[in-house]
């Protein structure tokens, strides 16, 4: 079975790094964009595997920051 996310990425450094905007923690980086597509992938399959086992998902936490414009 497949499903379909959103990646959100961003190029800094030479590097494009993302994350899938559904699904909070899964995110990764890589050289090209098809790096960064694998990578994704990977840290998403490890992720349901952890659930699978029953290990506890990542906590995700948000906080309001300020920042000169």
């Amino acid at each position: 079975m497949s499903r379909q996310f959103t990646l959100e990425y961003c190029i800094t450094e030479n590097w494009y790094v993302g994350r899938l905007r559904e699904v909070p923690g899964v995110f990764s980086q890589g050289k090209t964009i098809a790096e960064l597509e694998e990578n994704i992938r990977d840290a998403y399959a490890l992720m349901l595997e952890g659930e699978e086992e029953g290990l506890p998902r990542a906590t995700v936490y948000t906080k309001e920051l300020e920042v000169a414009a």
